[in-house]
């Protein structure tokens, strides 16, 4: 009995399935199946199973020996692919192109990748920083044509110029033309006989460049800047790459973002909290007044408007966040005991049980602060 896989299965068809059903079947298999896409180490394998069942399946008289006898009845004529030199041969026979075919013409430079560091401030209101880079830049002494000065490249002798190689190849398909890049220029189509001292025909040499970077107003730690056509040199007469700077923002003392707000932490006294006053506040612009209502509670948090990170998208500032936190005195004076004592005397000493929260408002107060 043939260890062969029965050819429907393969296709996933019905054996009453008609020619449109079958070619769908098998253009879907095949583009699934395809090495450039996937990467399993059985897709080759699998590939050349589905051209087999395809190709006996898609002819009328060998179809139907097929459901008559079976594998036994082909007498192992099918799925002889050995006029193919590679998988990619294949492919080109049936959808016309190659999955290892070179770039031909110009191509665009590598992109790069740099590092930049930022005081809080900067990040806040942008700022201009010089960075030095190393790039593959364009050679100076032959100007990126990768040849010696007084000489210049040629039109490759084995191509033609075309950068591809015409082969014709025989199957049971029939006769086909397989195109695959050429060996001798690498798809270039053209050669360099005397390469440049400099480059060594490479077109491209390592180089240090400064470059001054513009960073937005607003951005944060992890921010992604790019510079257009500062990455390496492009090769062929193709354009530059770009230069990424990934950005890190430097702590402040005491100030902390949240999206376009700044937070501060705040400590007033009793008599403040008690009393009310007006306080001078830090915020990115030097210090602003803050009124303290009085009967203010510890956690109770202001808002200053317009005091906080400028929006990258938009106009306008986010806010300062401003949280107090009322302060118990200690290290007392005499007086200070003896005007504190006078208090208590009028507030009393009665105690008032907190109201008992419910697991949902413990749950709410950890999520929100």
């Amino acid at each position: 009995m043939s260890s062969k896989r029965d050819y429907y299965e393969i296709l996933g068809v019905g054996r009453e399935c008609g020619t449109e059903d079958l070619r769908k079947a098998y253009r879907r298999l095949a583009m699934q199946y395809h090495p450039d896409v996937n990467k399993n180490g059985d897709a080759e394998d699998r590939i050349k199973e589905i051209n087999e069942a395809y190709e006996v399946l898609s002819d009328e008289q060998k179809r139907q020996t097929y459901d008559r006898y079976g594998h036994a009845g082909l007498n192992g004529g099918t799925g002889d692919f050995s006029g193919f030199s590679d998988i990619s041969d294949i492919f080109e026979s049936f959808f016309g192109f190659s999955g290892g075919a070179a770039q031909r013409g110009p191509r665009q430079g590598e992109d790069l990748r740099a590092n930049a560091t930022l005081s809080f401030e900067e990040a806040i209101f942008g700022v201009e920083k010089e960075l030095e880079i190393e790039r593959m830049g364009t050679c100076p002494t032959c100007n990126g044509s990768g040849a010696e000065a007084g000489s210049k490249p040629t039109r490759c002798p084995e191509c033609g110029g075309s950068g591809q190689v015409r082969r014709v190849r025989s199957s049971l398909f029939g006769s086909f033309v397989n195109v695959t890049t050429c060996p001798r220029c690498s798809g270039q189509g053209e050669i360099v006989a005397n390469p440049c001292k400099e480059c060594h025909g490479q077109q491209r040499v390592r180089t240090k460049k400064r470059i001054t970077v513009t960073i937005p107003p607003g951005v944060d730690d992890g921010t992604r800047v790019r510079v257009s056509g500062e990455g390496n040199a492009g090769i062929f007469g193709g354009p530059a790459g770009h230069l990424y700077v990934f950005l890190t923002v430097k702590q402040h003392a005491y100030l902390r973002r949240k999206e376009n707000d700044i937070h501060l932490n705040l400590t007033i006294n009793v008599a403040q909290a008690a009393l009310g006053d007006e306080i001078k506040v830090p915020t990115l612009d030097g210090e602003v007044p803050l009124t303290i209502p009085a009967g203010t509670q510890t956690g109770q948090t202001f808002s200053i408007k317009g005091k906080g990170v400028p929006f990258l998208r938009h106009d306008g500032r986010g806010d300062e966040k401003v949280t107090v936190f009322v302060s118990t005195p200690t290290n007392l004076s005499a007086a200070q005991k003896e005007l504190l004592q006078e208090l208590s005397k009028s507030l009393g000493k009665q105690v008032v049980p907190q109201e008992e929260r419910g697991w949902f408002d413990r749950l709410r107060e950890a999520l929100l602060g």
